[in-house]
């Protein structure tokens, strides 16, 4: 009896079976044409564009840094990174703030529209399509009745090498 609690297996199998039933929460906003979905879970608030202070030699995509309540804030803007046209900043823009690991970091995106909420069926795989987002980036593509969305890996695409934002194999 008392070997159960160490063995990490006994306890692994068990949230596995719960994930498998239970709903996501994607929150969805807009680059360009495109509806993308994002976990919730990394989402720690929307705010509204404001001024950024500029990073010398930091790379095209990455706007600046904020102070955000005393924590400075790296801010990406994604229709630059995905190449999505020239970049429009004015009161309809939107900063959606992100938790990822320890780090806080901002993703400029053209609009927010709402919370969506999926069953793992109704995530597909992404096809291998040379989109702008490598695939590598993608969860896969949630489908709710006409609307699809493609579905980011936050941590895996703030981490890579090209985003230099988060490294947490270098310190």
């Amino acid at each position: 009896m008392h070997e159960k609690p160490n063995n990490p297996y006994a306890t692994a199998a068990a949230p596995t079976s719960a994930a498998a039933t239970r709903t996501l929460e994607y929150l969805s906003f807009t680059l360009g044409q495109e509806e993308y979905g994002i976990d919730i879970q990394k989402v720690q608030e929307l705010r509204g564009y404001d001024a950024v202070t500029r990073i010398a030699n930091a790379p095209e995509h990455i706007k600046g840094v904020v102070n955000l309540r005393g924590i400075i804030v790296p801010i990406v803007d994604m229709r630059i990174k995905f190449r999505l046209g020239t970049p429009s900043y004015d009161q309809f823009t939107v900063v959606i703030i992100l938790n990822i690991g320890s780090r806080v970091m901002g993703m400029v995106v053209d609009s927010v529209s709402d919370v969506i909420t999926l069953t793992p069926e109704q995530i597909k795989p992404a096809p291998e399509m040379g989109a702008v987002l490598d695939t590598e980036y993608l969860i896969g593509l949630g489908t709710l009745d006409e609307r699809m969305l493609i579905l980011v890996d936050l941590e895996k695409l703030m981490s890579s090498d090209e985003m230099g934002l988060v490294n947490a194999t270098h310190q």
